[in-house]
């Protein structure tokens, strides 16, 4: 392709869908244009499971295009019905301004804020979304969105056998306002989101089309999973965060570093700058030497999200773990109030390592647990309180201060 961008884009695995592939790649070639990426606040932190269109962008960025990163005000309080079996729970006004704070920070790392022609702003759609009355909103837009259409999304053909709600139902039409608005207000025309957000991203299309008479575009990227092939997010339970209160440095670039063997040339193209011809000759080793690739896809990684410094300071405690080292400064750490000696069991589920001791029994039993470098084997085994190095399996590491 003609297009350096769309070529970069391509090559990296980014582009799942788009609604008009020319048409967007001579936009691209001609000059800057205004991007949107949307996320509702419904936690406060984005996490990897977001990255792969936040990295696009970050892409999108480095060749002169403006990001406008939507933080979800409005959207928030309805809920996204795309890919759940049931309802969001409504959140009070606290924790949503903690959310979008939240957010904010996590986009502040992987883009450039400021007041440049190419640097990114943050939007939030209660800004306009509170401006309408219900019966303000109908009257604009009620004609512009048919049952029948809306019926056909796959998010509400899910939803609709567990019972959808009306407030869930409104979703996509408050996201394709959005599109509008920012088409609008910011001349914006290509909207990037993940593969489950296709239905609402071209619902926005189609309300530019039948309002303005104008041409908007959407890009999709894949999503990531894990390696039981489940979608990475906090519903799931297998969230890693991307705001060090919520993953520490230490861990996000322990997750980077224990990338099973056949994802590792894909996470390098998606979570690194790395040069597509250095990835190459990295996703060829084989055996032992396929870990070094996968060291420098961690550092890389959490470079970005982190600094060098954090990167360096995650990769030194790790090597030092891994070698029998002592130094435990960057390994997660967890206060643990103990008045008095604690059974192992109960140590294990209070550090928050397990959720139950039967699972910490079992771990026990396989030999899986070492704390400050003595397997332990008997389930009787009493911890001191003192500070100690846990470690779960081979490649978890866990600092605990107990007093």
């Amino acid at each position: 392709m003609k297009n350096n961008l769309m070529f970069e884009l391509r090559e990296r695995g980014f582009i799942n869908q788009c609604s008009n592939m020319d048409a967007v790649a001579d936009l691209l070639d001609n000059g800057q244009i205004a991007v949107y990426l949307g996320s509702d606040p419904t936690a406060d932190s984005l996490h990897v499971g977001h990255l792969v269109p936040v990295m696009m962008m970050r892409w999108l960025q480095k060749y002169g295009h403006k990001p406008l990163m939507l933080v979800g005000g409005a959207t928030g309080r309805i809920g996204d019905p795309s890919g759940r079996d049931t309802g969001r729970p409504m959140m009070t006004e606290d924790v949503l301004q903690k959310n979008i704070a939240g957010l904010k920070k996590s986009y502040s790392k992987f883009l450039r804020f400021g007041s440049g022609a190419s640097d990114a702003l943050i939007v939030d759609n209660y800004d306009w979304m509170r401006g309408y009355s219900h019966l303000d909103f109908l009257a604009q837009y009620g004609l512009d969105f048919t049952i029948p259409r809306m019926l056909s999304m796959e998010s509400v053909k899910k939803r609709l056998e567990n019972g959808m709600t009306f407030l869930e139902f409104n979703y996509m039409t408050f996201q394709a306002v959005d599109f509008l608005t920012l088409y609008r207000e910011h001349n914006c025309v290509l909207q990037l989101c993940g593969a489950d957000q296709w239905g609402n991203a071209i619902m926005g299309v189609e309300l530019i089309r039948k309002k303005l008479g104008r041409e908007a575009f959407v890009l999709s990227t894949s999503l990531i999973t894990d390696a039981n092939g489940n979608k990475i997010g906090k519903s799931a339970g297998n969230a890693v965060w991307v705001n060090e209160d919520k993953t520490s440095p230490y861990e996000y670039y322990q997750y980077f570093r224990n990338t099973p063997d056949d994802l590792v040339e894909k996470f390098l193209k998606i979570f690194t700058e790395i040069p597509l011809d250095e990835i190459e000759r990295l996703s060829k080793l084989q055996g032992a030497e396929l870990n070094e690739a996968k060291k420098i896809l961690a550092f890389s990684a959490t470079e970005i999200a982190h600094g060098v410094d954090a990167a360096r300071d995650a990769e030194a405690a790790a090597a030092a773990l891994f070698a029998g080292g002592a130094n435990a400064e960057n390994v997660p750490t967890v206060e643990l109030e103990m008045r008095e000696p604690m059974k192992i069991l109960d140590f294990l589920v209070a550090t928050g390592l397990f959720d139950s001791k039967s699972d910490a029994r079992r771990m026990i039993d396989q030999g899986g647990i070492q704390i400050d470098n003595q397997k332990i084997t008997d389930k009787e085994f009493v911890v001191s309180n003192a500070e100690h190095m846990v470690q779960k399996g081979k490649k978890t590491f866990l600092r605990v201060v107990a007093q």
